[in-house]
């Protein structure tokens, strides 16, 4: 008999993490051996933003976060139209985003 060569991973999402947390904008840098994504939310009026959420992850790991965001978003156009943003996809409306490395979390 051949053994069971994929085990099946429990994950778990407790309520808190369940409610999720908006953000509208993601700033994303790299080193040579990790990228940081900061999600951050900006407030119409409010001209300090807060980062919400920062995930770290391998260059391995975010290739295959790349592939299932491409992947999914080529599943959402199938089914909603295309996804449409200005050409500068940088700019945020009434804000200056300053990308300068702020130091480190």
């Amino acid at each position: 008999m051949e053994e069971n060569k994929h085990e099946q991973l429990e994950i778990e999402l407790n309520h808190e993490v369940a409610q999720g947390t908006y953000a509208n904008l993601a700033i994303i840098s790299h080193s040579t051996s990790e990228f940081i994504v900061d999600f951050v939310r900006i407030m119409p009026g409010i001209p300090k933003a807060e980062v919400k959420s920062r995930i770290i992850l391998t260059p391995e790991h975010a290739k295959r976060l790349l592939s299932a965001l491409q992947d999914n978003i080529r599943k959402y156009e199938q089914i909603n139209g295309k996804i449409n943003f200005p050409e500068d996809n940088r700019s945020v409306p009434g804000f200056t985003i300053n990308l300068e490395p702020q130091g480190q979390a």
